[in-house]
């Protein structure tokens, strides 16, 4: 028997590995104040049986509508795409049904510097008890078969936040290994984005936005977001809106060295899209295709390496609510 929707309690989902495996501690003051606040709630914690996709997957099955990501934008990730793969495998749901929040435990949490939650614990705890929600864009990532594009997707994935090919997934790559080896900071993605630009692979391919060509050559990243920041502070998809139903698109082609060491730092002002030779685009699909099989480079979704491309990406027809103070 279908169990009970449940909108009067938050599935809390604890992933204990963010922030160094510290996020354990953190959650057990943050428990403490969801209490004080009478939010009423049930926690899971990653690290048995489940991940955070599972943990949120099966709870959506058991009637749960409303949702607190305790991580990072990785632990964001997971939990939208357990509640995305239960809307979207299933009959009669809606992703407007439910609800995300989070409690900042991560590296760089990103996404929340678009949502205006507070990056501390007790200001994210208020925000959740307040209870003011707006509506975010949900972006569903599809790795195509390069050698049958109409065939079902290879993978299937879904954004909250930024994403990439090419040069911002390598990026993500050297990062995520420094996180396994117990690094964090700003200075992690900095120091990755100056090798990866150092060592840069310019490849071609194809950017088609909504059926219309809007780039084809040399290129050396590609960013599309639904959120502004991404890389604990850079924006590449700076004039992007959570929900405006659109799809932010930069391409960044090949460029000298001395033009990219210029504008770097555009990157985290907020002024990256008035660099002359970025192509920019506004929609609701792109299509990354390689022109060849050695242009097939990584792609990375909230920080995650997804798999490479051709890909395609394409704003659901329906929003997420998530968790969304007044920041007058």
């Amino acid at each position: 028997m279908k169990d009970q929707v449940r909108n009067d309690v938050w599935l809390v989902v604890v992933n204990v590995f963010a922030a160094s495996r510290k996020a354990g501690s953190v959650w057990k003051k943050a428990a403490v104040m969801l209490e004080d606040a009478k939010v009423r709630y049930k926690a899971m914690f990653t690290g048995g049986a489940d991940n955070a996709i599972a943990i949120s997957r099966k709870a959506c099955a058991k009637g749960y509508r409303k949702f607190i990501a305790v991580g990072g934008d990785g632990t964001v990730h997971d939990v939208l795409n357990g509640i995305a793969d239960y809307v979207y495998s299933s009959d009669g749901h809606d992703i407007s049904e439910f609800t995300l929040g989070v409690l900042p435990v991560g590296s760089g949490n990103d996404w929340v510097k678009s949502t205006g939650v507070p990056r501390d614990i007790q200001g994210a705890v208020n925000a959740i008890a307040e209870g003011r929600t707006g509506l975010q864009d949900v972006v569903r990532v599809e790795i195509l078969d390069p050698s049958s594009m109409d065939s079902e997707p290879l993978s299937v994935s879904y954004m909250a936040n930024v994403g990439g090919v090419g040069l911002d997934a390598r990026v993500c790559e050297i990062v995520n290994r420094k996180k396994e080896q117990g690094r964090r900071g700003k200075k992690l993605y900095v120091s990755a984005l100056l090798y990866c630009i150092r060592h840069r692979i310019p490849v071609r391919a194809r950017i088609v936005c909504d059926g219309n060509e809007v780039f084809s050559g040399k290129y050396l990243s590609l960013a599309f977001g639904v959120g502004k920041y991404s890389g604990g502070g850079m924006r590449q998809t700076p004039l992007a809106e959570l929900g405006d139903g659109l799809l932010d698109v930069t391409v960044i082609p090949d460029i000298p060295m001395w033009v990219i060491a210029k504008e770097v730092p555009k990157l985290f002002t907020g002024t990256f899209h008035k660099v002359s030779v970025l192509t920019l685009a506004k929609c609701r699909e792109v299509l990354i295709l390689p022109e060849g099989e050695a242009d097939a480079e990584p792609v990375e979704v909230d920080g995650e390496v997804v798999g490479r491309a051709p890909v395609r990406m394409s704003v659901m027809p329906r929003q997420i609510n998530v968790i969304m103070p007044d920041r007058r």
